[in-house]
């Protein structure tokens, strides 16, 4: 690597790091982004992991926030490549008795699935797909006063909820079905505080802008980012293990797309202590067993609505999830796991061969998990879905370890960089009101660690970058 000064280094090129190191570029700095794989996307990246000319997500699938981000979508990315397909439903919820809730972009229908729930759904959600873009800047970043107090007061009397108490709104199986999938995204216990608000993000933005496929994979994503950085003069370095502040060029700010665990193993004893003791305090929570397919043909899902949507979630009704969720968090590994599973291949074509398939699945397991869950979770795909299983052409699987190896920031499997509970929904990595900053001058964490956590956004990395433009060169954006 070249000694040349440059204004800013951005460390970690997943959807953080680069919106980290667009924003900086965009301000006429000279940004180098460091990438320790040999290809750029941290959790957005597409490879083969079956057969031959199947092509399989290997982290992040489905992408609603992508869309629905207030940093993403000012940039120009159909210009460079990316390109997202719709399916016809959103997502699908089927029962045992081979029917199903559904989500579908259309607030409207959804309702009018939802029966005698309708009239109460549409209550709850529609203010918030009404006003998406003031909601989405006021709640994704750090916590400060809103430029739309009635708004996130609205907002957080609902949020705050725990999922187990918002449910008793609704008086059928199908709606609670239906909120216990979206509220299981959380990756913590139903019963906890808080663990309404990522439900109730989804189901928004749902609403106002889908649940889209990115075309060709998530790679796509990572791969237009990085095409428009360059375009502005960014430099990227592929390759590169940066194990400590030595290993970097000369740089005024340096901007870390990582685990709290990995910045500190990276900064050390350069830390204040106070500061590496909440770093070495942060909570992860469960992490994930996750599976992808090959399959000739489709998921037969005896539910119709499940076979129109990009995103099922398999577990029946609320109380399983939720029962589910809560041992899972005390350490069980459950025979009927909830499934989150991913069938873009059906409206993307161009990742499979001619009428082959190829699907991604998940569930949650106990942190640091080695049980291979590869049974359970076909289990339960087989169980709304008979015949699944004689599909199967060639399978590959990731446990907490693999998927940790593969993608440092996911600690133990946490894909969420940690949990996002009450304690952590905005005080992550450490209690303060500028959680980017770290305790040395000029260097800054910006991976999901930080508010507004987890998911295909940018977010934490624009926030980051805002106030490293602020602090060190006097840019205010």
């Amino acid at each position: 690597m070249n000694k040349n000064q440059y204004d800013a280094i951005v460390v970690g090129s997943g959807p953080n790091g680069l919106a980290a190191a667009i924003t900086m570029q965009q301000q006429g700095l000279s940004v180098l982004l460091i990438e320790g794989k040999d290809t750029i996307g941290g959790g957005m990246r597409t490879l083969e992991l079956t057969l031959p000319g199947y092509a399989h997500d290997v982290c992040s699938a489905i992408h609603p926030m992508a869309v629905g981000s207030p940093f993403f979508s000012t940039l120009p990315l159909a210009d460079y490549g990316l390109e997202f397909i719709e399916s016809p439903l959103a997502a699908a919820h089927p029962f045992d008795d081979g029917s199903s809730a559904y989500l579908s972009k259309s607030l409207t229908a959804t309702a009018h699935g939802l029966g005698k729930d309708a009239e109460r759904y549409r209550s709850l959600i529609e203010p918030f797909v009404r006003e998406w873009g003031a909601l989405s800047r006021d709640s994704m970043g750090p916590l400060r006063f809103p430029k739309h107090p009635l708004l996130m007061a609205r907002f957080g009397l609902k949020a705050l909820q725990p999922a187990a108490w918002l449910v008793n709104r609704f008086r059928s199986s199908k709606t609670r079905g239906l909120w216990a999938g979206m509220a299981a995204h959380a990756i913590q216990p139903l019963n906890n505080v808080a663990s309404s608000a990522v439900g109730l993000m989804l189901l928004a933005v749902g609403h106002s802008k889908g649940w889209p496929i990115p075309k060709g994979g998530s790679q796509s994503i990572a791969d237009a980012l990085a095409a428009y950085f360059v375009s502005l003069g960014g430099e990227i370095h592929t390759g590169v293990w940066i194990e400590d502040l030595e290993d970097l060029p000369s740089h005024r700010a340096v901007l870390f797309d990582v685990s709290p665990l990995q910045l500190d193993r990276i900064l050390g004893a350069r830390l204040q202590k106070s500061y590496r003791g909440q770093l070495k305090k942060y909570r992860y929570g469960m992490g994930v067993f996750k599976i992808d397919w090959a399959l000739d043909g489709p998921v037969p899902f005896v539910s119709a609505e499940a076979q129109s949507a990009g995103t099922v979630h398999l577990g029946n009704t609320f109380e399983e999830i939720a029962e589910a969720e809560w041992k899972t968090s005390k350490g069980y590994h459950v025979e009927k796991p909830f499934v989150l599973l991913a069938q873009q291949s059906l409206f993307d074509a161009t990742r499979v061969p001619e009428g082959k398939q190829a699907v991604w699945a998940y569930c949650h397991v106990p942190n640091g998990s080695k049980q291979d869950m590869t049974r359970q979770i076909e289990n339960q795909v087989e169980r709304f879905a008979p015949g699944f299983k004689d599909r199967i052409l060639a399978t590959s699987v990731m446990d907490t370890h693999a998927l940790e190896a593969y993608n440092p920031n996911y600690i133990g499997g946490d894909i969420n960089g940690g949990i996002i509970d009450i304690r952590q929904l905005y005080t992550r990595p450490t209690l303060s009101l500028s959680p980017y900053r770290t305790s040395i001058k000029k260097v800054f964490i910006c991976s999901s660690s930080t508010p507004p956590g987890g998911g295909v956004h940018g977010m934490c990395g624009y926030h980051a970058a805002k106030l490293a433009l602020q602090d060190v060169f006097d840019i205010s954006i």
